[in-house]
């Protein structure tokens, strides 16, 4: 090939990849945005980040709590554009509209109304995000709508990947503490979301999905925090804790019909055989009850970095094998709700 051809196409594909660049860059940039007096935004250009987008929407999942106060995390599509984490927390503070949007589904806002996002930046060192509220934010009635308030903030926050922990501050100023005493010091991690049975001898978390509904109508999953005296959280403790079901007090309740129990589970090459003891295949006959118990274990096993498919075998044989011809999709679910 003639040398000054080469040297064209050279220069031409160097052009291309820059050009590519550039627009990743600004993708990445407009995640947060900057308006008036905002934080000065610092990040890192190079860091990945999925963004979901389809038709000029994005995937996002915000927190609302159920009529007990625990939350509820809720997939739903918000605009893509500038600012999209601030957008997020946006269409989680009180309004009529919001109120209306949500009516069928018995879950209600955790950010009281009137309140505004003054500013929000995130260090793409350390993970901070820094998100500033307007003193509306603090108009909750009890300490338990605060700590909804908090950690609601805390994981929309998260669910972005850059995210690893939240500053919260009222006006330009980070407090000590909100009025019935949660501490916001300091930046805030992901942890112990719906924390239920305050184990005096517990040794670990596991996270157990539960199921409820406020209208009889809409039913949805909620994460629980539930201490067990396992010395660290592994896959078996989760399963069990969700086979045991709810505490009581609660009001949540699971998609496991009686009869069917948990045998053991095995993890092997990045897939969770569960095993189940069945005392009747009629109980799993209908192929949405047997999505639901999928759905309602795959969730569950989500929380383990290591697991990435689930495998549900009936009596230690296949699904075909135990007679149960349904199509399952493998893969842990992506979001636990969708509205």
């Amino acid at each position: 090939m003639d040398i000054k051809k080469i040297i064209l196409i050279l220069l031409i594909l160097a052009i291309s990849i820059s050009m590519f660049g550039c627009k990743a860059t600004e993708g990445f940039k407009k995640l947060f945005s900057k308006d008036g007096e905002e934080i000065e935004i610092i990040r890192s250009d190079e860091m990945e980040f999925d963004t979901g987008k389809e038709d000029g929407m994005r995937k996002t999942v915000l927190y609302f709590k159920n009529g007990e106060g625990f939350l509820v995390p809720v997939m739903r599509k918000v605009p893509w554009e500038e600012g999209i984490a601030k957008l997020a927390l946006k269409n989680m503070i009180d309004s009529p509209t919001l109120r209306e949007s949500l009516s069928q589904t018995g879950l209600s806002p955790i950010i009281p109304a009137g309140t505004e996002i003054k500013g929000m930046s995130i260090n793409n060192e350390t993970g901070i995000c820094k998100v500033d509220f307007t003193k509306e934010v603090l108009n909750y009635e009890n300490e338990k709508d605060e700590e909804t308030l908090i950690k609601g903030v805390v994981y929309t926050l998260t669910e972005f990947p850059a995210v690893k922990e939240v500053q919260i501050m009222i006006d330009g100023e980070v407090l000590p503490a909100f009025k019935y005493g949660s501490e916001v010091n300091k930046p805030i991690k992901r942890q112990d979301i719906n924390l239920v049975e305050n184990l005096k001898d517990a040794n670990s978390n596991v996270v157990v999905y539960y199921k409820g509904t406020d209208n009889g109508e809409f039913e949805y999953f909620v994460p629980v925090t539930v201490p067990t005296l396992a010395p660290m959280s592994n896959v078996f403790t989760a399963l069990e804790e969700l086979f045991d079901g709810p505490p009581e007090e609660t009001g949540l309740f699971t998609d496991i019909p009686n009869g069917v129990n948990l045998q053991g589970v095995e993890l092997k090459e990045g897939v969770a055989y569960v095993d189940l003891a069945v005392d009747s295949l009629d109980s799993l006959k209908e192929e949405y009850i047997f999505d639901s118990v999928y759905k309602n274990i795959g969730l569950t096993l989500g929380q383990f970095e290591e697991v990435g498919r689930v495998e549900l075998l009936i009596d230690g044989k296949t699904l075909d094998e135990a007679g149960l011809e349904f199509m399952v999709e493998e893969t842990i679910p992506a979001f636990a709700n969708e509205y």
